[in-house]
């Protein structure tokens, strides 16, 4: 009994104090309230009463540790805030056992505390948590079964920017959530066990989340706002499906009296509400939209590739001396493979990610595959139509020319011709890796992106320099079929054959570049006449015409190319007959004019002295 009296007579000051509870200390009780407020608060105090029904403590920069006791046995707390403190660790709220409806948990703004450890919530609520606010602290990860033993409606993890990583067993022995939202937070990777029972997604300014789980696991998702439109693509032929129906959609008029719980738990097949959603540059497909351009791309690829190696290494390998038509010839051979090497890229990263593209898209078109296939095609394109350019103009030069000799075009010419070329190339490969225009606008990986003025000159002013080249190579070729017309220059019995393939020089030209510039000018002024799986049918069937074309126009129908290559191929063994035959024509001096004569008709070579080859 004297323990108790001596007790008594210290708690009696205590009661005639009409000052709240710690006040002191920066808390203070109001009500049912417990408020723990400022710079004051270095500690909680060891008790706080029983019957509050709500704890907020804020703005205590210099709280760094809360005792484990502190939120000990408070049935009846509904809400606990514990926002913009100096805490280095999580709380325990264990033993808190609050049996209150609908509790509230948030915890926001505390910089330090970096990690939620296992079983952080456990015991906390009796009940289901309404809201878990974990948002805009320092946590970099949540720990294996961090919320086991919890029942949760709706949990925030925004603003986390440190988080990168939720363990996959993070959400073993815990219910729901129901909502989930890790915006603006570095996570990759969604734990895939408890995905069945979401119902809403937020993932908004989560660049790292480059993939999403398969769809099938997602059986009650409603509604998703994510980082990346591609992502929709996943829900775009997904419906929910429902197990169960709540007993409630049996009544009458349901439908019409609450229309948001009929949608969530009476419809047995609902569809995903998705944002943001897919735009024109980045439609639900795959890299090539249909089957046949797949197949085509394919065949045009190996076409390409084979067709100009093989020109490489017949012309690198001949043992006459280079000519400037030569010289040329292994640029354009080097520029078209360049580009079938393009198209083997994007066959190969289509077959790749064939039904799932909107999970690799974003690492395809940010990554360094689509940086270095645009690259390598707008460097093939313009070295190929500089290049083309460049030997029609010789062409020219040295049939108009034939009796001047003096004035035909020199190795050393050409060298400089090129070197300006593969500058030219070069620049306008880079300037889009450098922030003119962009190569990860599309799928395909060209510079489609006219969003701003430098952009749009930049693309447009492409357009219209290959188009120029169109019409000066027009223009020659015109003024060469006018000049081997003259009886003076040329036998007649040569004007049908040259004829001929001038015709096929300019139509090919103009089947590659007339459809692509036509279009890409409108798209650059933001006049799309065709969508982008329609630019796709363009980029297969017309943008590679003149990279198949160009060995067979330049090369493989010319007489030089045939000689060249069956004495190449008789040094394995094969076709010597014909080599032969090459050979002893060559060699005999008559022939030898007579041979060079053929070239200046046929209009394939630049013409040379009767000694030289």
């Amino acid at each position: 009994m004297l323990w108790l009296y001596v007790s008594l007579l210290g708690l009696f000051p205590l009661l005639l104090d009409p000052r709240p509870v710690g006040a002191d200390d920066g808390c203070f009780s109001e009500k049912n309230s417990f408020i723990c407020l400022g710079d004051e608060v270095r500690q909680m105090p060891a008790v706080i009463p029983s019957d509050t029904t709500s704890v907020t403590i804020t703005g205590a920069k210099h709280l760094a540790v809360i005792h484990k006791d502190a939120f000990w046995n408070l049935p009846k707390l509904r809400y606990l805030s514990i926002t913009n403190t100096g805490l280095k660790r999580l709380p325990d709220f264990t033993k808190i056992n609050s049996a209150a409806y609908a509790f509230v948990l948030n915890f926001q703004d505390n910089l330090y505390v970096d990690v939620i450890p296992p079983n952080a919530f456990l015991g906390m609520y009796t009940d289901i948590v309404a809201d878990l606010r974990l948002s805009r602290n320092g946590i970099t990860e949540v720990q294996s079964h961090a919320f086991n033993g919890t029942k949760m409606t709706r949990l925030s993890l925004m603003g986390n920017q440190p988080l990168r990583h939720i363990h996959s067993q993070a959400f073993t022995g815990a219910e729901g959530p129901g909502l989930l939202d890790i915006s603006r937070t570095a996570v990759s990777t969604l734990p895939e066990n408890m995905l069945h029972g979401l119902k809403v997604l937020k993932a908004v300014a989560v660049q790292n989340l480059k993939k999403l789980p398969r769809p099938k696991l997602f059986t009650q998702l409603i509604e998703a706002n994510l980082t990346y439109p591609s992502h929709c693509c996943a829900f775009a032929n997904f419906r929910r499906n429902m197990s169960t129906q709540s007993p409630y959609c049996s009544l009458p008029g349901i439908e019409k009296e609450e229309p948001g719980f009929f949608r969530e738990y009476c419809q047995t097949n609902n569809e995903v509400s998705c944002f943001p959603k897919p735009d024109a540059f980045n439609p639900c497909e795959d890299i090539m939209g249909f089957t046949y351009l797949r197949v085509l791309i394919w065949l045009i690829s190996v076409l390409a590739i084979a067709g100009n190696l093989l020109v490489l290494t017949v012309l690198l390998s001949s043992h006459y001396k280079l000519t400037v038509p030569r010289f040329l010839m292994c640029h354009l051979a080097f520029a078209d493979l360049c580009m079938g090497v393009y198209l083997l890229l994007i066959a190969t990263m289509d077959t790749h990610t064939r039904s799932q593209y909107y999970n690799y898209g974003i690492d395809w078109q940010t990554g360094p595959g689509c940086t270095t296939a645009g690259f390598i095609t707008v460097f093939a394109s313009e070295l190929s139509v500089y290049t083309l350019t460049a030997v029609t103009v010789e062409r020219w030069h040295t049939i108009t020319s034939a009796l001047q000799v003096e004035r035909h075009l020199r190795l050393r010419h050409a060298r400089a011709i090129m070197a300006v070329g593969w500058l030219f190339a070069l620049l306008a490969a880079m300037l889009p890796v450098v922030g003119v225009s962009s190569y990860s606008k599309v799928s395909i990986c060209l510079p489609m992106d006219v969003e701003t003025t430098v952009a749009q000159v930049y693309v447009v002013g492409l357009l219209l320099l290959n188009a120029l080249a169109f019409l000066v190579m027009c223009t020659c070729y015109v003024h060469i079929y006018m000049t081997v017309r003259n009886p003076s220059f040329v036998r007649a019995s040569a004007d049908m054959r040259i004829a001929k393939r001038m015709a096929v020089l300019i139509f090919t030209d103009f089947l590659c570049m007339a459809p692509i510039s036509f279009f890409a000018i409108l798209a650059a002024f933001k006049l799309p006449l065709i969508t982008l799986s329609h630019a796709k049918v363009l980029l297969v069937f017309f943008y590679p015409i003149n990279s198949c074309a160009n060995p067979f126009l330049y090369a493989f129908f010319t007489t030089t190319f045939k000689k060249d290559f069956f004495i190449l191929a008789s040094r394995f063994g094969c076709f010597k007959a014909r080599a032969q035959m090459y050979r002893t024509e060559m060699s005999s001096p008559q022939i030898r004019v007579l041979y060079t004569t053929h070239k200046t008709t046929d209009a394939t070579r630049n013409p040379q002295p009767s000694g030289a080859t």
